[in-house]
């Protein structure tokens, strides 16, 4: 497996367990979402993942598919959101993580997130 996947499986793993302290981020790491600039840096990524409360909905991540193309690792998962112990909603995210091979650092992330509907019975 590529290391790169694990760099940015740390990151999805700190979606869960709401510790950014040991993802490997660049200090001028930037994460774009929809469009928006959501990460400003490498350590503003580290505390937005530790404590963020945009990050507290987070339940459940699955179904991940995994690709790499030069310097960019993709994971598109389903990702559960919700409070309480309930599931709100379930959607559909595509990450990109640019990560150097001679590097091994997440410099910059780019998030799409749309809904999820599952296929019917």
């Amino acid at each position: 497996m590529d290391p790169r996947i694990d760099v940015a499986r740390a990151y999805l793993d700190a979606l869960l367990n709401r510790d950014g302290s040991s993802v490997p981020l660049a200090p001028d790491a930037v994460r774009h979402e929809v469009g928006l600039k959501t990460g400003f840096s490498g350590n503003h990524l580290r505390r937005s993942l530790s404590g963020g409360p945009q990050y507290r909905l987070v339940r459940a991540i699955r179904d991940i598919d995994w690709t790499v193309n030069g310097d960019d690792v993709t994971a598109e998962y389903l990702l559960d959101a919700g409070l309480f112990g309930r599931n709100l909603m379930t959607v559909r995210v595509t990450e990109t993580f640019r990560i150097p091979t001679d590097d091994l650092r997440i410099h910059r992330i780019t998030a799409k997130i749309r809904p999820y509907r599952a296929a019917s019975a």
